[in-house]
This record gives structure tokens, sequence and C-alpha cells, in this order.
């Protein structure tokens, strides 16, 4: 099979990737040059662990091939993906531009049948429009081809992609006719080989299920940090909490974890679009806007905690930053609460040192010079009046306590994310502030 990928971001660089890998010849296309120079000289625009390693591979055994050329890339192709960005508007709807200047092109350069496939996250009724812009540009054309719109949305988790598409606990795709069926059946075969299921559907549903989805996960997020405000001045525990409501099966342990916020590029884009899509519709949802408005008030409740520890004085203060990615194993600075509580900070007259293993050259997007960027997370500490717990990567869960204590100039922690023991920092001296205990 021959597919094209438009578009070489996360989304589209990692389906077409994992394409290849079970044999599919794969062209990834788009209109930034210097990305898809970087991309033959085995250069990704983003960190996904183990990614790399499969470019590079399938590159150099050329069932993967990067351009800027869709016209010829899309000549003979059985499908085409759609894997654009689809960025908020201001008033919260997906911004559907690129989209549908990429179908236009398809429709523009096409030469046989094919399934041009929407990867991106949009709303319900895209592929209609999709549909209408291809077709346009054949009757402009003045000739007429068959072909097929589908919609297959991604759920891949930033940090765990390659597993989650070569591993995929389900496959949802929306099509119109058996050809385009029997088509995406083919693609998706190898993937299917270990009862991995593929739930075919109709178009609208496969839109809807993606924002459902979504939409859902963000709800138990924002509900568990709810819960958590609410035990801190009751005096409950919300880690016990958790493990008490997360060994009932009908609710179950994942996604209950209380924090200060979601972030990235799914969740709140996503709750924002259906919450317009809806408004549109004229239905609200009532749930979600509470959902949209618990998370912006989560990512700054650690700053609220600083505050009041420092009885409302940051002025002079110097702090250290553990992690800045929204979420480990990825540099996605987007809608991190990092940079909610670093604003602030600065704000407030205090000083920051961070430190994150692979997302300080995204940070620097946001934050410029106007904070230290720390050389490990020992150095971030040094001389800091209190350290903050950010983002829970791996190696900050058991750290060298003592040194951090010496290089604090209070031994201090903020822990947002609840990766530390409570017994544990008191009985090392620590004076320790988590989210959803009382202090």
């Amino acid at each position: 099979m021959k597919i094209v990928i438009v578009g070489t971001g996360y989304v589209g660089l990692v389906t077409g990737t994992c394409l290849s890998e079970v044999g599919i010849d794969v062209t990834c296309v788009d209109v930034d040059v210097n990305k898809i120079e970087n991309l033959k000289k085995g250069i990704l625009p983003i960190y996904e662990p183990g990614l790399d390693k499969l470019v590079h591979r399938n590159y150099d055994k050329g069932r993967l091939q990067f351009s800027t050329n869709l016209a010829e890339a899309i000549k003979g192709a059985d499908a085409a993906f759609i894997a654009v960005g689809t960025p908020p508007g201001e008033d919260g709807s997906a911004d559907l531009k690129y989209v549908l200047m990429v179908a236009r092109e398809i429709g523009e350069n096409m030469n046989d049948y094919g399934v041009i496939i929407t990867k991106s996250t949009v709303p319900v009724g895209t592929a209609a429009k999709v549909k209408k812009e291809i077709q346009d540009a054949l009757d402009k054309r003045g000739i007429q081809i068959d072909y097929d719109v589908a919609s297959n949305p991604e759920f891949l988790k930033e940090g765990a992609a390659v597993n989650d598409f070569m591993k995929p606990d389900r496959i949802v795709i929306g099509v119109e006719s058996e050809r385009a069926r029997k088509v995406l059946e083919k693609l998706y075969h190898p993937f299917t080989l270990n009862g991995h299921p593929v739930i075919f559907m109709d178009v609208p549903s496969a839109e809807m299920t993606k924002y459902a989805a979504n939409a859902m996960l963000a709800t138990k997020i924002s509900f568990m940090n709810d819960v958590a405000n609410l035990c801190e001045i009751m005096g409950a525990d919300v880690n016990l909490v958790r493990r008490g409501i997360g060994s009932d099966p009908r609710i179950g342990n994942k996604f209950i974890y209380p924090g200060i916020g979601y972030g990235g590029s799914c969740f709140p884009k996503d709750v924002k679009a259906l919450v317009r899509t809806a408004r549109e519709n004229g239905h609200e949802m009532r749930i979600l806007q509470a959902v949209e408005d618990v998370n912006n008030d989560q990512k700054s409740v650690l700053f609220q905690k600083v505050l009041k520890r420092f009885n409302g004085d940051l002025n002079g203060k110097h702090f250290a930053i553990w992690g800045l990615s929204f979420k480990p194993n990825t540099d996605d600075m987007r809608e991190a609460p990092s940079l909610v509580i670093i604003e602030k900070l600065l704000e407030a007259g205090a000083t920051v040192s961070a430190y994150d293993p692979v997302a300080m050259e995204e940070a620097k997007h946001d934050l410029g010079d106007r904070i230290n960027y720390a050389k490990d997370e020992y150095a971030a500490v040094e001389n800091a009046d209190a350290l903050l717990v950010v983002t829970e990567w791996s190696e900050f869960r058991v750290p060298d306590f003592e040194e951090i204590k010496q290089s604090l100039n209070n031994p201090l922690v903020f822990d947002g994310r609840n990766i530390f023991d409570i017994q544990r920092m008191a009985d090392l001296g620590f004076e320790y502030h988590c989210i959803g205990v009382k202090s």
C-alpha cells in the first residue's frame, strides 16, 4: 500500500512512522521545508520515546519518505491522512483552515480513487466540509474521480505514543462506503493480528468519539482535583480517598491522581471545542464548562500554597522548579501548569531556577531568559527558598534528599504531583505541602 500523511507534527509523524514500521510505503508531507530537511537528516521536531529509532530505521529502508510536494506524493496513493493542526480560535472553536487547505490541495492533485482520512481532531461535521473542498476542486478541474472521506481519530498518549499506535486498545474508524472500509481494513490489518479491535461506525460518530473520550478523561482529572481541594478543607487525605474509589472497577484507578491541572495539546483544546460545538447547536455542556473552570483554577493552587506560606510576600524570594512540560516523557509545553505557576511567581517579585530533562528548549519559547535554566535538578535547588515539584518525571521520585536539604535555604517542598511520601518527608526534616492533604 502507498499512504500519504499530510502534517509532520506529533500525530502525523507518529502515524506515518508506525505505518511504515509494518511495511507500508509512507510519504510524510509538510509545507515546512526546514522541518522536512531535518527529518531527512534524522532530526525530529518533537521528543517522543522510541520514535527516533523507528524514523531512522524506516527512512534508511526507504519505506518512510519526507517531502514538501503533496502534488507528487498523492499520485497513486491508496489513502491520504490529514494530520495538520486544528488550533483553538479565540471563541474556543477548532480552526479548520489548515485541514480544509489540505483537502483542497488533494482535490487539485489526486488522479485516482483514494480514501481521504481526517486524523486531526476535528468537530463533528468536518468530514462533510472536507468532502466539499475536494469536490469543488475536482469540479474546477472539470473531472470526476471517485473518492471517499473517512474519520480515524487518534488516541495517542504523549510519552507512550509509539506503543499506543503499535498496540492500540482500539482503532476507531468512521466510513461512508464498503469500498473505504476495505481499504482501511487492509491498512490496519497488521495491527489487529493480536486481537486489537477495529470499531467501524459512521463518520459523525467517529468524530464525536474522539472529543467524548478526551472530555471524559479531562472530567475525571478535574473531578479528582475538586475532591482534593475539599479534602484539604475537611482534613481528609485525598491519596487514601483515591485508593478507596479507584479499587471500584466502575471507576478505575486511571486519571484520578490529584495534581495541578491538565495541559497539553489535546484536553484543553478539545474540551473548549466540544463546549463551543454544543453551544452552536443550542446545547450547553454544563459539566464540561465546570471541568474547564476547575482546571484553570487548579493551575494556581500550588502558587497559592506558596503565597500563603510566605505570608503573601514573595518579593526577593527564589524558587526551584522541577519539571516544565505538561507531563513526563514529552517536551510539550502547550497549556503546561508550569507556565502559569512561573508567571505568577515572577509577577510577585520572585526569581526562578528550573530544570526539566527534555523541555527546557521548548520552555524558552514561552519564558525566554526571565528564569534560570539549571543543568540538573540539584543545581536548580541551590540557594532556593523552596522547591516546587511541577512535573512528575521518574528521575525526581527518589532524589538525594540530603543534598536537597543542604542546598535549600529552607527545607521546604511544595509537591504539585504528590510523588513523595508525607511521613517520610517529615522524618527527613522537610516542611512538606502537597495536593489534597491539609498541611
